[in-house]
């Protein structure tokens, strides 16, 4: 599914962050308790409007944010360090996803604010026999994004409307 990121410098990682500096912050949030660094962030999902035709591509913005005055790292059970939802399909997709069970790593420097854009295409994927790309049915539909802590605390949701 296409997408668009945000581009900030070419010492970006493979999720998309600025790796300038993470080191010194990564070594140093290690001392922070997991608790204290989870409820220090906050998670927040923008989208331009709330209505939009079926098949409409929608920008999202999820900006992650450490309230904290030091440095940071929150650890997540797997791989993945955050995602978007679609009525709660991972991507706007029922495809299985494989990840490593080894564990990831988030890290944020103080007060840092990490600000992620991406477009969902206005269509679910759905991956039978073979794959298809079908309009959501008009309605209501919920547009989530979250911090894959596995607690499901850091989510934020909005909902727009398809017509």
């Amino acid at each position: 599914m296409p997408g668009k990121a945000s581009a900030s410098s070419d010492r970006e990682s493979r999720y998309g962050f600025d790796e300038g500096g993470r080191s010194f912050a990564e070594r140093l949030g290690q001392f922070v308790p997991q608790p204290l660094a989870r409820r220090g962030l906050t998670i927040r999902l923008a989208v331009e409007r709330t209505r939009y035709e079926r098949g409409e591509p929608v920008d999202l913005t999820i900006t992650i944010r450490n309230r904290l005055p030091v440095p940071v790292t929150v650890t997540t059970p797997q791989r993945r360090l955050w995602g978007w939802t679609v009525d709660g399909l991972l991507e706007g997709s029922d495809e299985s996803r494989y990840l490593s069970d080894s564990p990831g790593s988030f890290a944020f420097r103080a007060k840092e604010t990490k600000v992620i854009e991406r477009t969902w295409s206005g269509r679910l994927k759905r991956v039978a026999d073979r794959t298809t790309w079908e309009l959501p049915d008009p309605g209501v539909h919920e547009l989530g994004a979250f911090v894959a802590t596995g607690d499901g605390r850091l989510h934020d949701s909005v909902e727009i409307e398809l017509g």
